[in-house]
């Protein structure tokens, strides 16, 4: 049995998948199984695949179901115990699956595991993932057992660096499947992942998060998403310190989507939930602004990232 399995679903990634495969095929562990889930692709990106000459690959072709379906389906195949993500868009230093490695054997009982991970926004700027756990310090890894109070701005897990003990993954039921084109699905098994167990989590990035991909899901038309209820983890909020706060920029976050495609019903309700206080002023700011300030706002922040800065609306 692989120490590791690595889950790749694959949807039109031609231009990717070959970069990602290569810095998989460069890692200093190299006992694991990848396992890629073609979700229907209609360009090349099958045939790059099945031209890798790899005995670890395992490659299946299904038809077009999201991301969310794709990803569960990999886990079902995967044989090890501790499954691995990788988008087919993102990149591995060589040390990855070492620094995920080494979390496993420090906390073996743990159920799921994460590295810091750096953000490319373009070619020539990179920032790393701002978190409070950062200030331990780039060689510290633990156990954090306030997850949502250290993902009020870049979340501490993050698909392509996250790794699950396989039966955990299958206690929390995988992805939600009503959830797509990148409307929350990550974020809602991290959630429930995080009401149920403490995540242990590396300090060294290790991971990179290529925004610049081709063909995003996150590109998708806001009024074609479903998007996740996050209404399901209010009862929690009590007991968890910062899954308020946490809620609410999520709301934010969909509202700001909403607004910007003039869906307005959608834009208040969402709106109308959130308690001020867990808001910043600019994010006060912003939600009062019309379309056309919020396109302008976009503009500068883009043009802010080819100048190397990087702007958000989550600090």
């Amino acid at each position: 049995m692989p120490k590791f399995s690595i889950v790749i679903p694959l949807y039109n990634k031609e231009k990717d998948i070959q970069k990602t495969l290569n810095s998989l095929f460069l890692q200093t562990i190299t006992d694991f199984e990848v396992v890629i889930v073609n979700d229907g692709s209609t360009d090349k990106s099958g045939d790059i695949v099945q031209a890798v000459e790899d005995g670890r690959i395992q490659y299946f072709n299904k038809e077009n179901e999201g991301v969310s379906k794709t990803r569960n389906v990999g886990v079902a195949k995967a044989k090890a115990t501790h499954i691995v993500f990788l988008d087919a868009d993102d990149y591995w230093y060589p040390n990855h699956l070492e620094n995920l490695n080494a979390l496993v054997e420090k906390f073996p009982e743990n159920l799921w595991y994460a590295t810091a991970y750096e953000k490319r926004h373009h070619k020539k700027f990179i920032t790393p993932m701002i978190s409070p756990v950062l200030k331990k310090g780039a060689d510290w890894m633990g156990l954090v057992p306030h997850y949502f109070e250290n993902s009020l701005v870049d979340t501490l897990a993050w698909t392509s660096a996250v790794c699950f003990k396989k039966s955990f993954f299958e206690d929390l039921n995988g992805f939600d499947t009503a959830i797509t084109h990148g409307a929350g699905e990550d974020t809602d098994l991290w959630l429930r992942a995080a009401l149920a167990a403490p995540l242990a989590f590396s300090n060294t990035i290790t991971a990179r998060h290529n925004l610049d991909g081709s063909n995003r899901i996150s590109h998708t038309p806001t009024l074609i998403r479903n998007f996740m209820d996050v209404d399901t983890y209010e009862t929690y909020a009590d007991k968890h310190p910062g899954l308020k706060a946490y809620l609410d920029l999520n709301r934010f976050s969909f509202a700001m989507q909403h607004k910007m495609a003039g869906d307005t019903a959608t834009f208040k309700r969402f709106a109308n939930q959130i308690a001020s206080e867990n808001l910043t002023a600019k994010q006060r700011y912003m939600l009062k602004q019309p379309r056309h300030m919020l396109k302008l706002l976009l503009r500068g922040k883009a043009l802010a990232e080819k100048m190397g800065i990087r702007l958000t609306s989550f600090n």
